[in-house]
């Protein structure tokens, strides 16, 4: 029976793909509104997944209407020829705006980026002197901070934490598709930036086997597993705020690392 309405549902697609077509012919036209209307719930999925990480100041008006921006745009340049799903095509460039407008937003002060590379220093000072991440007590007590100061500080921090990593995360999709292989318009990356995105979500992984296993299974189950942190909170039995501070460690964790890879690389 479910293998009988899988198939019906497929069947709908071709009208989907015929729209599409339509669309790219005749901007504005009722296939316009009616492809929009139809994959407007990507456009909140993608909007509501950041808005979860970011201050509550943020307009998420205005990131929604970036993220339908982004929308427009992938029904303008998609070719189905590629072989890729449109749905793949479309959250990365949707994911794409709003990281754009977010950035035109400047919704994270110069200060708390200052912050925030301070804490990463510290973690990449401690990982060269020991020679393995360090614990949060420990980067505490090298900033001089009690634990309250310190955890206080990771939630100041957090939006850099957070849009950092799901920018990484996403060079390399999760359903199989290299971006270099869905992106099709005239504004794709050269291969060599391709490759060295590639190469950076490859040290990526590396590293995170590398974090305590805490912190990996807070990766994990939020970026690969895509469960809310407030779901995380609830299956380890902790509050939400400390599932974020362990992000955020990690995460700072993450950059530390791979800042002094290149620091490490024969110039």
């Amino acid at each position: 029976m479910t293998e009988t309405v899988v198939h019906c549902h497929e069947a709908t697609r071709p009208g989907s793909r015929e729209l599409r077509k339509r669309y790219r012919a005749v901007p504005g036209s009722a296939a316009e509104d009616k492809l929009v209307r139809e994959h407007l719930p990507l456009v909140k999925t993608v909007v509501g997944r950041l808005a979860m990480t970011l201050p509550s100041h943020v307009d998420l008006d205005d990131l929604y209407s970036a993220g339908v921006i982004g929308l427009l745009n992938a029904l303008r340049n998609f070719d189905e020829s590629n072989g890729a799903r449109f749905e793949t095509y479309a959250r990365i460039r949707i994911h794409g705006a709003v990281i754009d407008e977010l950035r035109r937003m400047d919704c994270v002060s110069r200060t708390i980026r200052d912050k925030a590379r301070k804490v990463q220093a510290v973690i990449a000072q401690l990982e060269q002197r020991d020679g393995e991440p360090p614990t949060e007590d420990e980067i505490a007590r090298q900033m001089h901070l009690s634990m309250a100061d310190y955890y206080a500080l990771l939630d100041e921090i957090r939006p850099v934490t957070f849009v950092c990593l799901d920018a990484v995360i996403r060079a390399e999709d999760s359903d199989g598709l290299e971006r270099h292989e869905s992106v099709t318009d005239t504004s794709q990356e050269s291969p060599v930036d391709t490759a060295s995105k590639r190469e950076l979500a490859r040290l990526v992984e590396r590293r995170i086997q590398q974090l305590p296993v805490m912190q990996r299974k807070v990766l994990a189950l939020y970026y690969f597993e895509g469960l809310r942190l407030r779901e995380i909170a609830e299956a380890f039995g902790v509050t939400e705020s400390r599932i974020c501070q362990i992000h955020a460690q990690a995460i700072l964790s993450i950059k530390a690392w791979l800042r002094n890879q290149e620091v490490a690389e024969p110039t």
